[in-house]
């Protein structure tokens, strides 16, 4: 399971396209623009074309990467009841954000020990608050649609933040979100909690600067 969790995460981040061969095509040009340059327009061909991704509904691949550099730039803890320490690591929640139809999860790996943390992978899924015992069946994973800095490796007396991407989604009274962070080659696994009540007061990204 954690396999295949690793795997599809990995495809989250990696886009796909589709391409139709065309003998008089009416687009020369298709600009991959989250991808391949920060947002100039600059001597773009006139008929360039921007790619909406299924994925992210109507938002602009561009908006949503400009909002994930921004709220990591801006480097602000909204949130500070959410995180974890043990081991000498703490994995914190700064802040959840949302805007047109998306949400923002600002997350902050600290490593306070000498010996360097490697992130084997990190798992959001919701669970049954009731059930003492989960399995696959009672366990629902929500998979990042994008990662702004998403670390792999924290070194001694060191921190990473990290900005998730992922579709609105809402968690019923009787469940709650569990986000899981594993250390690869190691035990110095860490997990917080996040309630509903918790996604009901994210944040609009109209308050924030975006550049």
């Amino acid at each position: 399971l954690e396999e295949t969790y690793r795997r599809k995460a990995a495809r989250r981040f990696l886009p796909s396209l589709h391409v139709k061969y065309a003998a008089e095509p009416l687009l020369l040009n298709v600009e991959m623009c989250d991808f391949i340059h920060d947002g100039s327009t600059v001597n773009r061909p006139n008929n360039a074309q921007e790619i909406y991704l299924k994925e992210l509904g109507s938002e602009s691949p561009m908006l949503v990467r400009l909002i994930m550099k921004s709220i990591h730039k801006q480097n602000k803890r909204e949130v500070k009841h959410i995180g974890c320490k043990r081991f000498g690591i703490q994995y914190l929640l700064k802040g959840i954000y949302t805007h047109n139809g998306l949400l923002y999860f600002h997350t902050e790996i600290k490593n306070q020990s000498n010996v360097p943390f490697d992130v084997d992978y990190i798992t959001w899924k919701i669970v049954d608050k009731k059930v003492a015992k989960r399995t696959a069946v009672q366990e629902q994973i929500i998979l990042p649609l994008r990662a702004q800095n998403y670390a792999t490796l924290v070194p001694g007396k060191k921190s990473e933040r990290t900005v998730f991407t992922m579709a609105k989604f809402t968690i019923p009274d009787d469940k709650c979100l569990v986000v899981e962070l594993n250390e690869k080659n190691g035990g110095r696994h860490q997990s917080f909690v996040i309630e509903n009540e918790d996604l009901v007061r994210a944040g609009t990204i109209n308050e924030l600067q975006v550049r």
